[in-house]
């Protein structure tokens, strides 16, 4: 075994872990407006643009919703054929097909990341098995710490809530004959150029990657994403789909946002959100007892400071939500994930975080 991770079945249920706790359940039931940096949607989105054109869609809600035109348009954003393509009331839908779908004997994820694949799995009967990464190493990926019988593998690239994008040629050789490598890429929108991504890769054998729409255009209401996968692999899950999963907007929505000008749009906030969470992680290293993962890749930081759990609750009273770390197998209580904002927002936060800090600690 290496080094950098442990091995290990999630035994008892969830093994003490809430995989079911989202960022969305950090901002409700607050007596004030919170500031969100619990989720890790991008601020001020949808663009005009595109609530326009999901409007535009509404006329034909008479109709059921017809897939193609969505599917065709992804296809091509991907230079893939559209046989290699399904469309999905987002990303996490995909996790709920994969685990009715796939055969798995040994279904290994590697943690910390996402927590609805392995309860999707669950869910659907599987034994998990989990890889937890090592804080020491920066929570990098060990290819050699996946078991070598793992039929299949699911993984995040760059992986929430580490921020840490693996090597594309690292995550390819995961794969073997017989086993489903799942690389969930629902933020490499929000990397620059999407480095590292295998989206586009059709010599990966068993390759199944996932996209979300919901994080760069803001969509997490309407429910949009896709599977990138072989043919069979995309047929097998559709099978286990209930009929027209996608509603008529969402497709509006998928075909909108894989037009050259939205790509053009998607990359220049990638940019973006790159030196904000530049400025977001050095404005943190000011803050003595404040430790930041990275290098991270993501719209989003993880942190580790003394006390993660009084300090969250005490950004509520000062305006700020916040996503707590301990719901993620391979963290605890001492973690909490940022979601990068714009740098006067940011500076707000790290005063309230230093307040917070400060106040706790009296």
């Amino acid at each position: 075994m290496s080094a950098e991770a442990s091995v290990g079945p999630a035994a008892g249920g969830s093994a003490g872990f809430d995989l079911r706790h989202h960022g969305d359940a950090e901002v409700r039931g607050a007596d004030v407006a919170l500031t969100d940096l619990a989720v890790n949607v991008r601020a001020g989105t949808p663009p005009g643009w595109l609530k326009s054109r999901i409007a535009a869609s509404l006329d034909g809600l008479a109709a059921y919703p017809d897939g193609r035109a969505a599917r065709e348009a992804v296809a091509a954003r991907h230079g893939l054929p559209v046989g290699r393509v399904l469309l999905t009331a987002g990303a996490a839908e995909a996790f709920v097909l994969l685990a009715r779908a796939i055969p798995a004997r040994r279904p290994v994820v590697v943690h910390p990341q996402f927590t609805e694949p392995e309860a999707a799995l669950r869910d659907a009967g599987h034994t998990v098995e989990r890889v937890v990464l090592d804080e020491r190493d920066g929570f990098r990926l060990a290819p050699a710490a996946v078991p070598e019988d793992a039929d299949l593998v699911v993984i995040g690239n760059p992986t929430n809530p580490t921020s840490v994008l693996h090597p594309a040629d690292a995550l390819a050789r995961l794969a073997r004959p017989g086993r489903t490598l799942v690389v969930d890429e629902a933020f490499m929108d929000a990397v620059p150029g999407e480095s590292e991504s295998l989206a586009a890769r059709t010599d990966v054998p068993g390759l199944v990657v996932l996209r979300s729409l919901t994080k760069t255009w803001g969509l997490a209401g309407l429910r949009i994403g896709y599977v990138l996968a072989e043919p069979d692999t995309v047929t097998a899950l559709e099978r286990v789909q209930p009929l027209w999963p996608v509603s008529s907007p969402a497709l509006a929505a998928a075909e909108a946002c894989c037009t050259p000008s939205a790509l053009a749009e998607a990359e220049r906030a990638a940019d973006r959100t790159a030196a904000d969470r530049a400025h977001l992680a050095g404005q943190l290293a000011e803050l003595a007892g404040v430790r930041v993962c990275g290098p991270a890749a993501g719209p989003f930081l993880l942190i580790r400071v003394a006390g993660a759990a009084a300090i969250r609750t005490r950004l509520r009273e000062l305006g700020f939500a916040v996503r707590r770390g301990d719901t993620f197998p391979g963290l605890g209580p001492e973690w909490l994930r940022l979601a990068v904002r714009d740098r006067t927002t940011t500076d707000r936060f790290v005063i309230a975080l230093a307040k917070a800090i400060a106040d706790t600690a009296a």
